[in-house]
């Protein structure tokens, strides 16, 4: 599929997912969302790609809802509404649920939806001095879709305030309440990002694939059916043949096949 809105970029088995409208600050239109889960379910079936960039083009990384797509909004039905919302979920749940590791590259401020999409990452580098708001209670809305993914990453009392204040926060305050992961300097910025992929190729695919799986599950089973859940994937990896080949490999003193 060819994309209008977002530039894929694939080197070996890394595939960096870049938004691409900078200039209206890679805002969020239902055109961008529709490439975007296009996208993260194309690759989350392709077993060649071992990890995925998500970054944008630009000097921000998302800036939120886009302004033609608020004019539309303001005239939806309650049902039009509804389907506009369950799109946006949608997105955000092809991005969290993909098998793959998924590195948010935060490379600009980010607004309201944008915040979002580096929710939904598993780890997340940004850079000093940028902006981020959870906007939308200044224009009497609120950050509802992405709350669920928001409170997993800072936590609810962090959540309950930013959303009620709408306030503005820096990239080193995002990585104080735990939306970003790490923050390095511009110049630092690639050389993180590529010691990041070198310490994931260090881990088994099927292993991070796994892990991915078992903290959703965590959060959808009871305690005692997580419990059991526990027991039987850890057997079931152990007899694996990229479990046997990593215990093997760990007692031969050698790096394991998919570390090559």
């Amino acid at each position: 599929m060819k994309y209008e809105t977002i530039e894929i970029n694939r080197e070996d088995d890394i595939v960096t997912v870049n938004l691409n409208r900078p200039d209206v600050h890679n805002a969020m239109s239902e055109q961008l969302m529709k490439e975007l889960i296009n996208c993260f379910k194309e690759i989350s079936k392709d077993d060649n790609v071992r990890i995925i960039i998500l970054t944008g083009n630009g000097k921000s990384f998302c800036a939120g809802a886009d302004l033609n797509w608020m004019k539309s909004m303001a005239k939806y039905t309650m049902e039009e509404n509804i389907r506009d919302s369950k799109l946006l979920l949608d997105l955000y749940e092809a991005i969290y649920s993909c098998p793959k590791p998924v590195m948010g590259k935060i490379n600009g401020h980010a607004f309201g939806g944008g915040i979002g999409l580096i929710a939904v990452c598993d780890i997340t580098i940004g850079i000093p001095g940028k902006k981020y708001a959870f906007s939308e209670v200044n224009l009497g809305i609120i950050p509802s879709v992405i709350s669920t993914y928001i409170v997993r990453r800072i936590g609810l009392s962090n959540m309950r305030r930013l959303f009620i204040t709408g306030e503005r926060f820096t990239s080193e305050y995002a990585k104080e309440i735990g939306l970003l992961d790490y923050v390095v300097s511009e110049e630092e910025f690639d050389s993180k990002i590529q010691k990041t992929i070198e310490q994931l190729r260090s881990s088994g695919p099927k292993a991070i694939e796994e892990i991915k799986k078992l903290v959703n599950n965590y959060e959808k089973l009871d305690i005692e059916k997580y419990k059991k859940h526990t027991v039987k994937k850890i057997s079931e990896l152990r007899v694996s043949d990229e479990g046997q080949e990593g215990i093997n490999a760990f007692l031969e003193k050698r790096k394991p096949k998919w570390s090559g």
